[in-house]
């Protein structure tokens, strides 16, 4: 089955990373205001997208800081059933960079604040290749980009700007 797939170095702490994709006040900043959600497995997470949209996430694993999983119950259609997983690894660039050759660019291009985190995001059991899969792979990248920049700065560009350029 189909999944997006994405690895992003942020420059902080894996503490820092967790917190973001873990907290009310991480998630609002960095993916969509208004997210409520209580960290606990089995909890149900609310993401509002506006107009009455909004997704909602059962939390299946949260493994501090290591690891988080969700599954989609509410949303649209073909996100119902398919689960997220936000994966860390920490360390610092030398050793990520050494240790995961294939984010050579991204080392190179990291400013070197001691702490780094490996995030490596998974969006998985996709029915199809859609054009709304391919527009959730580009979107989620839009989102990542704003998870480095709020755990690298304390501000992230979370939905409706998640395509605007600074």
């Amino acid at each position: 089955m189909p999944a997006i797939h994405q690895a992003v170095l942020i420059g902080a702490s894996a503490g820092t990373v967790y917190d973001a994709v873990t907290s009310q006040e991480g998630l609002s900043a960095w993916w969509t205001p208004y997210a409520t959600i209580s960290p606990e497995p089995e909890n149900i997470a609310r993401f509002p997208f506006g107009g009455g949209y909004f997704k909602e996430m059962k939390i299946t694993l949260l493994k501090p800081p290591e690891e988080v999983c969700w599954v989609c119950v509410a949303g649209a259609e073909e996100w119902i059933g398919t689960q997220l997983s936000f994966t860390l690894y920490t360390g610092n660039l030398q050793l990520l960079g050494n240790k995961y050759p294939e984010i050579g660019g991204q080392v190179e291009q990291q400013e070197d604040t001691g702490a780094a985190t490996l995030l490596i995001f998974r969006h998985a059991e996709w029915k199809s290749y859609s054009l709304m899969f391919a527009e959730c792979s580009y979107t989620w990248a839009q989102f990542l980009r704003s998870l480095k920049e709020y755990c690298e700065t304390g501000k992230g560009r979370p939905w409706p700007h998640q395509h605007q350029l600074r």
